[in-house]
């Protein structure tokens, strides 16, 4: 069985439930994607994939991370196949941490990181979920952001990237519980409600846990196109819409 056979019987495997998390304790430590200022959807900006090569995907995590915001982004990125290719994802990804050492997630999963701050390669995507920050991650997302053809973060961990400073002046969104209180710690960002994701240059934030499987779709599309895109989601028997309107996600539009 190859490895397309074997995403359309058991495509959902690889994602992992969210689970309830504190935005209190998480936060101890422009332009809305597809659409014009008139609201109405346009066409993506597109990406250049390398002309060799994969495209490297980091994900900076520390203990405690939400589950389903990388596991969701990394079930897609792996999942790309390209028309003729050899059934490998043009996506190499890795996970960044401050040591090497084991770290346990918010569900209790183990993850032994790929790499350090230190020692990490440059990644032309880096994808941040919510989790705590501290001041190496912080100092390797701004670094590691300048080199980057996409910065994005998930759900909440749009505070982890607002601490950068990289958000100063900008759009982004978050989780929908969270808009005001974000609002209120960053107020040199303009917070878009009611989107599923929302880019400006080559920073990124999505909505709230499964909004960054969007995201990530989006991203795809933007180095590869529609049909890639496309097929990449009737393979994992991905339903959802909202990758190809961020503005779908009105009914949270108007939370507190």
């Amino acid at each position: 069985m190859n490895r397309r056979e074997l995403l359309k019987r058991s495509a959902a495997a690889g994602f992992i439930s969210a689970v309830p998390f504190s935005l209190a304790a998480l936060g101890d430590s422009g332009r809305i994607a597809g659409s014009n200022s008139s609201g109405s959807v346009a066409a993506p900006n597109p990406l250049k994939p390398p002309k060799s090569g994969r495209i490297t995907v980091a994900f900076p995590l520390s203990r405690g991370v939400v589950d389903i915001d990388f596991t969701g982004p990394w079930a897609i990125f792996g999942s790309v196949m390209l028309p003729g290719g050899d059934m490998t994802s043009p996506f190499h990804q890795y996970s960044v941490a401050e040591t090497g050492a084991p770290l346990v997630t918010g569900s209790g999963l183990t993850i032994v990181p790929d790499y350090t701050f230190e020692t990490a390669p440059q990644p032309k995507v880096i994808v941040i979920p919510a989790q705590k920050d501290s001041e190496a991650m912080l100092q390797w997302i701004r670094k590691s952001s300048v080199g980057a053809d996409v910065t994005m973060s998930i759900c909440v961990g749009a505070y982890v990237l607002a601490k950068t400073g990289l958000l100063d002046g900008k759009s982004a969104t978050t989780h929908h519980d969270a808009y005001k209180d974000f609002a209120h710690e960053f107020p040199k960002v303009h917070v878009v409600r009611g989107v599923r994701f929302v880019e400006e240059g080559n920073l990124a934030t999505s909505g709230g846990l499964a909004c960054g499987i969007d995201l990530a779709m989006h991203v795809v599309e933007r180095y590869f196109g529609k049909h890639v895109a496309e097929d990449t989601s009737y393979n994992l028997e991905y339903q959802g819409q909202g990758w190809k309107d961020p503005n779908s996600n009105a009914i949270y539009a108007q939370t507190a």
